[in-house]
């Protein structure tokens, strides 16, 4: 029978342990949130591995070419290390190169290592150590802790679990900042998408102010004749604020629809929505002598939408209408309704049908590929091909679907589902 020593108990359970410590991390920072909690929950665990209560995480930046520090844990009251470090700072290069664990580094933290009997007598009786991220042999982070009382040198233990978890904390870093350079390129695609519709709403916008300022300027005219006619004054002013509320909310819905926002769900009016849309594209239909029916259900349930995205979708998708219809005569028709699935979800619908040239059925399916379009570059309405990739992935975000249908020669049809507040 054989017999484990203690010595081999003790480093058996130390060693299952550290897989157990590791794992539990791993798991932890499988899906971060945001980078700041990441971050944080990188330092604090570090922290507690090493003994260290105070950290600093350093981030690269592509196009600066340095690391930042973009977060820091406990307080640096004994301890300070500067808050960008070029490419050739000497811990940086140290890094790079060994791509390992450095213990007791307070001499290469000086931006010149001669100068290092400029650091504080402090620091003598203290321990610090940095931690390289690392991933795909390149450092896109490291975090630099501290400990304000001496503590020696740590255990090859130790430095082997600071080296697994930085393994898997690099991995969990570098995907979250795919996922935000991704969302990003998204944010910038809407951009570009929205200045598109806003040539047109700012047609429109032309023409509704152009009423309202009439009635103003009449106003301003009149007044100083009539200005002893109480009833004239009265009536006046009241069509005056009428007009000049009217032109702010104009003003706003643009300033609104121009401006990028996170997705911001609110309970909204459907059909509210889609009366602002057609609002804004009812003069370019007259001028191409395009009509627009509108079928509005009388009582459609309301949803929790983003209204500026919502808008977004719908202003592509009628645009993408009279540009199909061309120069007319034709038609244009909106029409929402609500309907429920077997399992009881309340759903609102809208259809979105041109009487334009339809789409052939080989570019149906692939009409919401990124940058496909059936639009001839050399055309005044030449597209980019984002809209209706936008337009599908701001549908899908809601919980909803799009379909579209159409016969060449005859038109086309998108249907939009979303889901609806039940009533």
């Amino acid at each position: 029978m054989i017999v484990a020593t203690t010595s081999q108990t003790n480093s058996s359970s130390a060693g299952h342990e550290s897989i157990q410590t590791v794992t539990r991390f791993l798991q932890a920072i499988g899906h971060p949130t945001s980078l700041t909690r990441l971050a944080d929950y990188i330092l604090s665990n570090f922290s507690e591995i090493s003994r260290c209560p105070h950290g600093s995480l350093f981030l690269f930046e592509r196009e600066h070419h340095h690391y930042r520090q973009m977060h820091t844990f406990g307080h640096m009251t004994m301890f300070t290390v500067p808050s960008v470090m070029a490419i050739d700072h000497p811990l940086v290069q140290a890094l790079i190169v060994g791509q390992h664990v450095f213990d007791g580094l307070e001499s290469t933290l000086t931006p010149q290592p001669e100068l290092s009997h400029a650091i504080p007598d402090t620091l003598s009786k203290s321990h610090t150590l940095a931690v390289p991220l690392i991933t795909h042999g390149t450092l896109i982070a490291f975090t630099v802790l501290h400990s304000p009382t001496a503590q020696g040198t740590f255990s090859p233990e130790t430095m082997e679990l600071l080296t697994a978890m930085a393994q898997g904390a690099a991995n969990a870093l570098d995907s979250l900042l795919i996922y935000e350079d991704l969302r990003q390129s998204q944010a910038l695609m809407r951009r570009t998408d929205r200045l598109r519709s806003l040539e047109i709403i700012a047609g429109g916008f032309a023409h509704e102010i152009r009423n309202p300022l009439t009635s103003i300027k009449t106003f301003i005219q009149l007044a100083p004749e009539r200005k002893d006619d109480s009833q004239f004054i009265e009536e006046f002013s009241r069509i005056v604020l009428e007009d000049v509320n009217r032109i702010e909310r104009l003003i706003q819905e643009i300033l609104d629809y121009a401006r990028y926002m996170d997705p911001q769900l609110t309970d909204e009016d459907l059909n509210d929505i889609v009366t602002s849309c057609l609002y804004f594209i009812q003069v370019t239909a007259d001028s191409r002598g395009i009509k627009i029916e509108k079928q509005l259900a009388p009582e459609l349930p309301r949803g929790m939408l983003d209204r500026q995205q919502i808008k977004q979708v719908l202003l592509n998708l009628l645009l993408n209408a009279l540009d199909a219809v061309g120069e007319g005569p034709g038609s244009l028709r909106v029409r929402t309704r609500q309907f429920q699935k077997p399992e009881g979800t309340l759903f609102m619908q809208i259809d979105i049908e041109d009487t334009g040239h339809g789409i052939a059925p080989e570019n149906l399916e692939h009409i919401f590929d990124p940058f496909f379009t059936t639009k001839h570059t050399s055309t005044m309405n030449a597209g980019t091909g984002l809209g209706l990739t936008i337009a599908h992935q701001i549908i899908q975000e809601h919980h909803g679907d799009i379909h579209v249908t159409s016969t060449v020669g005859q038109g086309t049809t998108f249907r939009i589902t979303l889901p609806a507040l039940h009533q």
